[in-house]
């Protein structure tokens, strides 16, 4: 039985093995005893502690969303409360942070956005992450826009966030930042001069 605290100073060791063997093999494929070799650990912890790779993965996915939570924040924080079209420049900048476009973690994406559709830890994990970039863009919208508009072009920037992520991430290229708050921004023109008129 391993000593206590052990937990805390085997997660991170066992989110980066789960993210690289995703990365290496493929979910399907990432099996217990692969990731248990990456992380140097016995299967027995990562049974113990997580109930198995669904446990894993559902940790490794909290990890994933923690980290963009920060970032996302963390942008926010250094901007005043009433520069709102900067505001939802950093909610997009913080989905396309460096970590969330790391090989790894994209591979590691796909594989939560697949699985969630069958499990319900995951898939309340994913509308969690959905609810909270739908109350920040509306946050800031709902200054901008008419309310209804604003829930509308809030849901509309969000897609156009998972699209060009996805985009990216299929692409040998990867994700362009600048080219995704392009499109989000061009998008959020039209939205303000129809409000306009």
């Amino acid at each position: 039985m391993p000593k206590l605290g052990m937990p805390d100073i085997r997660r991170p060791q066992l989110v980066r093995a789960t993210m690289a063997v995703i990365e290496r093999v493929g979910l399907h494929s990432a099996s217990i005893s692969l990731i248990s070799k990456e992380a140097g650990v016995s299967t027995g912890i990562i049974n113990h502690y997580f109930g198995g790779k669904e446990g894993l993965l559902e940790e490794t996915m909290r990890e994933v969303l923690r980290q963009l939570s920060h970032s996302v924040k963390s942008r926010m924080a250094a901007l005043p409360q009433d520069a709102h079209r900067e505001r939802i420049n950093a909610i997009v900048a913080g989905n396309f942070d460096g970590y969330q476009t790391e090989n790894k973690v994209a591979k590691t994406w796909l594989a939560f956005w697949t699985l969630s559709m069958h499990n319900k830890k995951l898939k309340r994990l994913q509308r969690v992450n959905e609810m909270r970039l739908l109350s920040h863009l509306k946050r800031e919208l709902k200054a901008l826009l008419p309310q209804s508009q604003a829930e509308l072009a809030a849901h509309s920037v969000a897609a156009l966030i998972d699209g060009i992520w996805l985009r990216g991430t299929l692409n040998p290229d990867g994700i362009d930042l600048d080219t995704a708050k392009r499109i989000i921004n061009d998008y959020l023109d039209m939205q303000l001069a129809s409000s306009n008129k």
